[in-house]
């Protein structure tokens, strides 16, 4: 009931190949491991050749530019991928990556970066004393010259490898209009969270879409600010209210989500504040539209008070404790799948079925094929801010039955 929102899948077409053609934007301020705050602008031509820009900031709220980098190259689709059901994979050449700064600041810091951590040919980059000159373009990644300096900043495009376009119709929301408007999403591969390993890991999931600049949701305040900035005028989102740490109630995922490892999945959590327990509803799919279940996991516990991140500008720290899991399997492979599991590990032997299964705690037996170990500790960051419908927690929204 709660995710009966998602049933709509119907109305999602997903082309293969895509076509990439035109402007994509991020659709608000994004946030990537390092703590990286950015906004993004790719556009692509029908040649094949791409121009992007990635805006970084100080804030997460992409309020305070920091640099911006401008990106250049060719993208060629391939086969569909074999490893994420639904996506395409794509090989990408850049040309050029150039970088402007917006503060002497951030001149000093990035040039620090690529003065000690880069090769020869990257030493010396920017000189020391070299006076912060507004709006000058540096070049660090030239195909010509056989010049990369883009490993001390922590930059691969290898999201372009894994692509996914779909559409779907948004009804309109004045209560004078009738009918729906067009809305594209470009799905681009995950960035790892390591950042040793973000310059070779390939993407199996996605990052938070981007949408067209012509067929977006609405109302996207940030979607017209970002698809007419460039790297001399890195867009300024609007300020947004403060909220304070609240997560007490129900949250639920607004689309079908896709992980890392080929898992896609839709999630509905409650959070009770009173006493910091928790119960969430991990239902997962076999399809990239969530329409054909395999499993379900149910876990429960309790959950601290929380700190303000001292690593995540505006988030904040907690801590979460599973103290009870179940798994319901959804079809055959899975109950196969478990049934032929390492003996003690999920139950007994040939027990299973596409039933509900019995509960489990740390202390009976661990649900490794699932990789979810009762008695897990997990740190998570959340952070919450205002949103012209819905109040989003990450990747869950407030359900409409948990709203105070």
């Amino acid at each position: 009931q709660q995710l009966r929102h998602l049933q709509d899948s119907a109305g999602i077409a997903a082309r293969l190949p895509p076509r990439l053609e035109g402007r994509w934007v991020s659709t608000g301020c994004e946030v990537r491991p390092g703590p990286e705050f950015l906004t993004r602008s790719y556009l692509f031509y029908a040649n094949r050749l791409f121009k992007a820009f990635q805006f970084y900031y100080w804030d997460p709220s992409c309020r305070d530019p920091s640099y911006s980098l401008v990106i250049k190259g060719k993208l060629r689709l391939r086969q569909a991928s074999w490893i994420t059901r639904g996506a395409t994979e794509a090989d990408y050449h850049l040309h050029k990556v150039g970088i402007v700064f917006h503060s002497p600041k951030a001149m000093r810091e990035v040039a620090s970066w690529i003065n000690q951590t880069s090769g020869e040919g990257c030493r010396g980059f920017l000189p020391p004393g070299r006076t912060w000159a507004p709006g000058a373009l540096y070049e660090v990644l030239s195909a010509k010259t056989e010049r990369d300096c883009t490993a001390a900043l922590g930059f691969a495009m290898h999201e372009l490898s894994l692509v996914r376009v779909e559409r779907h119709y948004q009804p309109l929301l004045q209560p004078q209009q009738s009918g729906s408007q067009l809305v594209e999403e470009l799905y681009l591969g995950d960035i790892h969270t390591d950042w040793g390993e973000r310059l070779h890991y390939r993407p199996t999931g996605y990052q938070r879409p981007m949408q067209s600049a012509l067929h977006h949701v609405h109302p996207c305040p940030a979607c017209g600010i970002i698809s007419r900035a460039d790297e001399h005028h890195p867009p300024i989102l609007p300020a947004r209210a403060a909220l304070p740490m609240q997560l007490s109630g129900s949250w639920v995922s607004t689309h079908c989500e896709v992980r890392p490892a080929v898992l896609f999945l839709t999630r509905y959590f409650t959070f009770h504040g009173g006493n910091h327990t928790w119960e969430g509803h991990y239902y997962h799919y076999s399809d990239p539209l969530c329409r054909q279940p395999t499993f379900t996991i149910y876990a429960s516990g309790h959950y601290t008070q929380g700190i303000p991140s001292s690593k995540v500008r505006g988030g904040t720290e907690l801590a979460f404790k599973v103290t009870q899991a179940r798994v319901t399997p959804m079809d055959q492979l899975t109950v196969m799948m478990l049934n032929s599991s390492q003996a003690g590990s999920c139950g007994l032997a040939g027990s299973w079925s596409a039933d509900p299964s019995p509960a489990f705690s740390g202390h009976a037996f661990s649900l490794s094929p699932f990789q979810l170990l009762a008695q897990q500790l997990l740190i998570q960051l959340s952070s919450q801010s205002v949103s012209s419908s819905l109040i989003p927690v990450q990747m869950f929204y407030k359900s409409a039955s948990g709203e105070q």
